[in-house]
């Protein structure tokens, strides 16, 4: 092993990685942050994130009695990046250099919150990372709501995206999903207890990622991930299991962008009357007539509102 060189986060803890040369091999070695680098993190609590790619050096072959120094971080391709919802203007890197994120959601069990989930796609818009979203846990509900699945399939599919159903008790999904992941780089992310590390173990049953249970009393997940860690499975793909989100904040975002991130209100909104157009109070605004007559979904729209009043209180 040479004694410098570059090589990807797999593995953050903190204050401790984990890095591997990927996709050449997958041979995981400790390391530390060199203390200059933790004042180039900007906006962001932490400078080094996994997927990073970073340059490295060490003296003696890494152990964690001493690890290799992570000396220098890598212009990144892309990232997701979410900021706290308690008006703090710190933001957290979750994930870089993506082939694709996968967005994990579930109906109930934890009850789906579309606002939530609309703050992640337009995080994934902004900073270029390609995404599918994951209806998980459909064998709980597509016989009892089978409207509320077609009604989720509606929303989202008209707006471009890609919706892949699973259930990792029947088995549904699992292989088309295996399919979608295998030799990329991807996140698997979303609210706590919507089966992001059972969607994994499906995937891979020689891995064992922590399966955490619902709180009954709120039918929240708990968290059960604490740390930002990277698999790689059978099919030489690499998958990236995060803590579940509870909050998800915009970032570096302005109020007149906003609309640019929702794929379906881009296109429509090319036929306002006005530009630019908040699609709030404007006469002929193509977006709100979209909405009226049904081709933008009222519940993406609601969301975009709910943007505009967060951006405001940040103001």
């Amino acid at each position: 092993m040479e004694s410098s060189g570059t090589a990807t986060v797999i593995k953050n803890a903190g204050s401790q990685f984990l890095l591997s040369v990927l996709p050449q091999e997958w041979a995981p070695f400790p390391a530390v942050l060199r203390g200059r680098i933790r004042l180039k993190g900007g906006v962001a609590t932490n400078p080094v994130a996994v997927g990073d790619h970073v340059r490295y050096s060490f003296e003696e072959t890494p152990s964690h009695e001493h690890p290799a120094l992570i000396t220098e971080v890598l212009p990144r391709r892309n990232y997701i990046i979410r900021r706290s919802t308690n008006l703090s203007r710190q933001a957290h890197v979750i994930a870089a250099n993506l082939d694709q994120a996968f967005l994990i959601v579930s109906l109930y069990f934890p009850e789906i919150k579309l606002p939530f989930l609309d703050r992640l796609l337009v995080t994934c818009e902004v900073y270029g990372v390609p995404v599918t979203l994951v209806l998980n846990k459909v064998d709980l509900y597509r016989s009892e709501v089978p409207e509320q699945v077609s009604a989720f399939r509606r929303i989202y599919e008209s707006a471009g995206y890609r919706v892949i159903e699973t259930s990792t008790v029947t088995g549904e999904g699992i292989e088309t999903l295996r399919e979608a992941t295998r030799g990329k780089v991807c996140l698997l992310s979303g609210e706590s207890g919507v089966g992001k590390s059972s969607l994994i173990r499906a995937l891979d049953p020689s891995l064992d990622p922590k399966v955490g249970a619902i709180s009954e009393a709120h039918l929240q997940g708990k968290h059960t991930t604490s740390l930002y860690e990277m698999y790689r499975t059978r099919d030489e793909a690499f998958l990236i299991d995060t803590p579940g989100l509870r909050g998800f904040g915009l970032v570096d975002l302005g109020k007149e962008e906003i609309a640019l991130y929702f794929p379906e209100m881009l296109k429509a909104s090319r036929q306002c009357r006005f530009t630019p157009c908040t699609h709030t109070h404007e006469p002929g605004c193509a977006v709100k007539a979209a909405v009226d007559a049904g081709t933008i979904s009222a519940e993406r729209y609601n969301s975009y509102l709910g943007m505009l009043e967060e951006d405001s209180k940040f103001r």
